[in-house]
């Protein structure tokens, strides 16, 4: 591990100042991906920012009849709040499908949305991988690329994006709040926070440098059947090869965004109008375009049948309830 210096924080503003008076600083809270990266070389901060002072730590009701979950909240409170349980829930299986009870005791809001690909190559650092070392190429494309994008990539970069909460969150329509070093404050859908690699896909995130998460807001309840259906290569604590979180309604309508596929959570709304005629029609939609790869040709097929199984569940639950 490199050298680095560091300092606590103890409001949003002073982090995010702190940020850009400092290049190559890193905020830092559970830390649970950032000390890996650190460890590996792969993350290289000259200076590094605790935040846990900064008292984001709390899950407030909106105005608008949704939740406001602070920037440091642990997977673990979000996922057991009782409020989440009951009206986000496909919200809480996500957390919950996600890691291990230690990893979401430490793991918090924000360092959920900023974890960084588990692409093998971006971790070998013998590899080219733009990603992790602008211009250098990208030593997976042609090579083994199973567990990698199928959507939404592009001739720089076939990693994906490894979460399962944002997932979720990008079903249910949150924004992502945010404070930058001169004060002034923004609200990013999570349609927009991250972003395809195009030519530049170290730059993950919609934010700017010094730019600092607050919180993550949730709309009022959509009401309906939450599921979150997670398909791995083994039954506990590994990373998505497909997921689907899914809100359905009795009617049959519904929304759905897809892990494990993409640099970001995959959501299509224009295809969600398909709902109602099955699942085939929802995934022909919302994979138009795809370019598979040899070794991931079979995540296609696997969205289609992840997404029917997500939808029987929640008809299955309709009728249970």
């Amino acid at each position: 591990m490199k050298p680095f210096t560091y300092e606590r924080a103890t409001t949003p503003a002073d982090a995010a100042r702190a940020a850009l008076r400092t290049p190559g600083a890193k905020f830092i809270a559970g830390g649970t991906n950032l000390l890996d990266l650190m460890k590996l070389e792969i993350e290289v901060p000259r200076h590094l920012i605790d935040v846990n002072g900064t008292g984001l730590d709390r899950i407030e009701a909106t105005p608008q009849g949704g939740l406001r979950i602070g920037a440091l909240v642990s997977n673990t409170d979000c996922a057991s709040d009782a409020r989440v349980r009951r009206d986000y829930a496909v919200l809480s299986r996500a957390i919950v499908a996600g890691a291990s009870g230690q990893l979401r005791n430490k793991a918090t809001t924000a360092g959920n949305l900023l974890q960084r690909t588990r692409c093998p190559y971006f971790y070998d650092t013998n590899q080219a991988c733009n990603k992790r070392r602008p211009g250098s190429g990208c030593a997976a494309i042609g090579g083994y690329s199973r567990q990698l994008a199928v959507i939404g990539s592009s001739e720089a970069c076939i990693a994906t994006y490894p979460g399962d909460m944002a997932v979720a969150l990008r079903v249910l329509d949150a924004t992502v709040e945010t404070v930058k070093a001169d004060g002034t404050t923004r609200a990013i859908p999570m349609a927009e926070f991250h972003r395809l690699p195009g030519t530049t896909p170290h730059v993950e995130t919609a934010l700017v440098p010094g730019e600092f998460i607050t919180a993550v807001t949730l709309p009022a309840p959509l009401g309906g059947q939450h599921v979150y259906r997670k398909v791995r290569d083994r039954a506990s604590y590994a990373f998505a090869l497909v997921s689907v979180a899914a809100v359905i309604q009795p009617d049959g309508r519904g929304r759905a965004a897809i892990g494990g596929i993409a640099h970001k959570p995959w959501r299509v709304e224009a295809a969600e109008a398909a709902m109602p005629r099955g699942s085939k029609a929802v995934a022909d939609h919302m994979l138009a375009g795809a370019r598979p790869t040899r070794d991931n040709a079979f995540k296609v097929p696997l969205v289609e049948r992840t997404l029917a199984a997500a939808m029987a569940e929640a008809k299955a639950g309709k009728a249970a309830a």
